[in-house]
């Protein structure tokens, strides 16, 4: 999956994994997607713990960029928020193939946050994303 967009990893930053330390968005519609959690489509949080929630939060993030005719290579930023920090470092091997599936190789700059809580109390990951949709030439 490639990206429009110029990622930017100077080399005197550490080597980053997973994400790029910067995105320089090419001009077009902008497009927020709001926190997605692990949840269905009847709102019921799934099962599974933290690769299986991040899974679902993967698939909702999508879902939402494809309603507003966007792909998963158009997003320029992401914030990851957790209530289980631990449960993600130990869920680590998990999540690169769950990534792929949703995002191919694109790394875009990305933020995981360790929070308090989140809106439903069975939920330990949230997903909010930015994407650029480039202008048609």
């Amino acid at each position: 999956m490639s990206s429009p967009h110029l990622l930017i990893n100077p080399e005197d930053l550490a080597p980053p994994v997973g994400f790029s330390h910067a995105v320089a968005a090419e001009g077009g519609r902008t497009v927020w997607i709001a926190g997605q959690i692990g949840c269905d489509a009847d709102g019921v949080v799934v099962a599974g713990g933290w690769p299986a929630q991040f899974d679902a939060a993967m698939s909702n993030v999508a879902a939402a960029l494809a309603a507003a005719g966007a792909q998963p290579g158009h997003i320029v930023s992401m914030q990851i928020f957790t209530t289980d920090i631990d449960a993600y470092r130990d869920a680590r091997s998990e999540l690169g193939p769950i990534w792929r599936r949703h995002m191919g190789r694109h790394f875009p700059a990305i933020t995981l946050l360790g929070v308090g809580g989140l809106v439903d109390p069975a939920a330990v990951v949230e997903i909010t994303a930015t994407a650029v949709i480039p202008m048609q030439s």
